[in-house]
């Protein structure tokens, strides 16, 4: 299978992908709680916060733990945020996309623990089915590498184009498609605007948690991507702190029977990747 040819490549590449970076305020020290006790977890927008509000917040409580949260809008600052110790860990990002920043930013944040996740979903914008397809046809996908190669990954399974074997998402770009038999035409944009600008387009290409946090609803897709575990959310740590008793806590909680019945008694997580821990 291409796709599979595609990821061992990828694997062996050092990630480096271009990431708009902002300022962050903050002296730099290690990523954990003054109080042992209290852990502080970083997110940006998407359904992890209340994933982790409701089914691992007391999970952790019931361990006698304090937990507090933080909001970030950016990708990169949420990453600094561990190293400089204002939170002790983010939910929010796949292993690929941090790994770009670490090495980015120099940080040596490591994946603790999978988590449940959607897939990035095909919707219809203006034009509601695969059926009224016509030549020309434009279609919005996230402008940054890694979610980039998914997108274009989701539109070879529908047959609508085919891309290069050497496509890796580090790099990937418009460029890796071979054949565009529909003379589709591509709208790169941010992320977070894709459901807003959706009837803007005939179709989008949207990530998983903005395609939930945007109130989009993952059965009413055109289709889904078929997700790794590479492109599946996890809960970040700085690496020196990845034994620590909080984040063994932290990890015991994501795959505990609790949070498994709480997943599989929660419609609103139907149609999520679920880590091997929580599979039946």
């Amino acid at each position: 299978m291409r796709r599979s040819t595609r990821l061992a490549a990828a694997s062996a590449t050092a990630l480096s992908l271009v990431l708009v970076t902002a300022g962050c305020a903050g002296a730099s020290g290690a990523a954990e709680s003054a109080d042992d006790s209290t852990i502080t977890i970083g997110f940006n927008p998407g359904p992890y916060f209340e994933m982790f509000q409701e089914g691992i917040q007391p999970i952790l409580e019931e361990d006698g733990y304090t937990v507090k949260t933080k909001d970030f809008t950016d990708g990169v600052i949420v990453n600094v945020a561990v190293r400089d110790g204002e939170i002790d860990a983010n939910i929010m990002q796949h292993s690929v996309y941090m790994d770009s920043v670490n090495e980015q930013e120099g940080l040596s944040n490591v994946a603790l623990v999978q988590v449940p996740g959607p897939p990035m979903a095909l919707f219809g914008g203006a034009q509601k089915s695969l059926d009224d397809l016509k030549k020309g046809a434009t279609i919005s996908v996230p402008n940054q590498p890694s979610n980039q190669y998914r997108a274009l990954t989701v539109l070879e399974d529908a047959d609508l184009i085919t891309v290069s074997d050497e496509m890796d998402p580090a790099t990937a770009s418009l460029q890796d498609i071979v054949d565009n038999p529909y003379d589709l035409e591509f709208v790169e944009m941010e992320n977070a605007q894709q459901v807003a600008a959706l009837q803007d387009v005939d179709y989008a290409v949207i990530q998983g948690n903005f395609v939930v946090s945007g109130g989009l609803k993952l059965a009413d897709a055109l289709t889904l991507e078929d997700l790794t575990d590479e492109f599946s959310v996890v809960v970040s740590v700085d690496e020196a702190h990845a034994d620590s008793d909080w984040a063994q806590a932290l990890k015991d909680a994501y795959e505990s029977d609790e949070f498994a019945d709480y997943i599989a008694s929660n419609e609103i997580y139907d149609g999520y990747n679920l880590p091997a821990a929580l599979e039946d």
